[in-house]
């Protein structure tokens, strides 16, 4: 029923996603946008401002996706709209170098305990590319660790996907990328400490390198364990490989310095993007210096971008890390986050519905599941079809959450605690809705 009447009270999107499958593959320019995950159409944004979008049918929405993680200040923030206008004032692309891009990487570097050079990109896929280019060029080793269930962009030898055991060489789970691409890249559990330890007996003058998201929200929120963390510094280190971390996603986000400040984690490169341009295009990677002077010119590691150290992005990224810094935020983000996974729950519990809810900071994951999530065979049980009726049921309600399971939710400085409450009593009424 939800379903249906979204399809009905929304014919806007309806015809706009319609006009748009004839110009884009499935209608949209990156593939989550199409609702695959919980069918139907997907709604077609006006505009947005605070915590709130505007679709093209004149509904506004509490917004938790927040452009997926960057709009922690919430959307047009005063600071950074200012910067903008000032920035197009003088122009939009140089293929120069300019003095905003040395203030993004000292923010960068004061903030990210790891950092001491960094190197400014357009994408988080280029950061995580790029960063295992010189994992590979800075050790002369050809293998990369990651965890199934982490996603670190559509780079080609990331795209593949752990098989029944728990380590599994390369194998593609993209049309497009090679056996030869990806069979250097081992794909082990998260938080499986003996598997890590196991790769590491086997291949530990091979790696070159473990990329991880360190709090991972691309199989909903999961936890590194304390061992798992303690075993991935040890590991690194005693063998000469690279920790990676990307923190695309949790940089800024979980904490000034990192979901890295939290947990001890020790990384070599740390991949950025999202917060670190105000929402705008912008990615980077960094590390200490002895490994960054490996990249080009410095060294002999090539990577490249026109539009690097772009001077809009830069901009948007300069103003809200100074905000974020001067103004930190985290204490009323991590106010409202627990309150929102508190109401979450008992909305869950009152209408008998089984669940677990995972939380760092103002990022959360409600898991239609009663096991603790701690790796992707954990999270890949859900209860995917309660996911998509509690989606449509928040949705026709004013709620916009991630269109899928596997997803994190995000709080920004811009929501106030009504919104919060107007949440949680709009879950109350979906869940005692899915009950009968």
């Amino acid at each position: 029923m939800a379903l249906a009447d979204s399809l009905s009270r929304r014919p806007r999107s309806h015809a706009a996603f319609e006009r748009a499958q004839q110009l884009m593959p499935g209608g949209v320019n990156s593939p989550a946008r199409a609702f695959g995950a919980v069918g139907g159409t997907p709604i077609f944004i006006e505009r947005a401002e605070g915590a709130y979008l505007y679709d093209i049918d004149g509904d506004r929405y509490v917004d938790y996706i927040g452009s997926w993680g960057p709009m922690i200040l919430g959307h047009r923030h005063p600071a950074v709209v200012a910067a903008l206008e000032a920035a197009l004032s003088r122009g939009t692309s140089y293929g120069a170098p300019t003095e905003a891009e040395s203030e993004l990487a000292e923010r960068i570097i004061d903030a990210v305990a790891s950092i001491e050079k960094v190197r400014l990109v357009s994408s988080g896929t280029e950061a995580t590319m790029s960063a295992v280019r010189l994992a590979r060029g800075f050790t002369g080793r050809d293998v990369i660790i990651k965890f199934a269930g982490n996603y670190h962009g559509h780079v080609d030898s990331l795209l593949v996907a752990a098989g029944s055991s728990a380590a599994t060489l390369g194998t593609p789970n993209s049309p497009g990328v090679t056996v030869g691409t990806t069979k250097d890249t081992l794909v082990l559990d998260y938080n499986d400490v003996q598997s890590l330890e196991d790769a590491f007996a086997r291949h530990g003058d091979k790696i070159a390198g473990v990329i991880l998201e360190p709090v991972v929200g691309n199989m909903g929120v999961v936890v590194p364990s304390q061992a798992f963390v303690s075993a991935l510094n040890r590991l690194t280190k005693s063998h000469g490989a690279l920790l990676i971390c990307d923190e695309v996603m949790t940089g800024f986000r979980v904490a000034f310095g990192g979901a890295q400040q939290l947990l001890g984690l020790e990384p070599d490169i740390t991949t950025l993007g999202k917060i670190v341009g105000g929402g705008l295009p912008v990615g980077a990677y960094g590390g200490r210096a002895e490994v960054m002077n490996h990249i080009l010119p410095a060294g002999k590691v090539f990577q490249a971008g026109t539009l690097s150290g772009n001077p809009l992005a830069t901009a948007a990224g300069n103003a809200t890390l100074k905000i974020l810094k001067e103004q930190p935020p985290y204490d009323r983000l991590e106010h409202l986050t627990a309150r929102l996974e508190a109401g979450l729950h008992a909305a869950a519990e009152k209408a008998g519905i089984i669940h677990t809810i995972a939380r760092v900071g103002s990022m959360v994951t409600l898991f239609f599941s009663g096991e603790g999530i701690t790796s992707w065979q954990a999270a890949s049980r859900c209860n995917t079809e309660q996911f998509a009726r509690f989606f449509w049921g928040m949705m026709n309600r004013g709620v916009y959450l991630p269109c899928s399971q596997y997803e994190a939710l995000f709080i920004s400085a811009a929501h106030t605690e009504d919104d919060i409450d107007r949440t949680i009593a709009a879950s109350e009424e979906v869940m005692q809705e899915m009950s009968t």
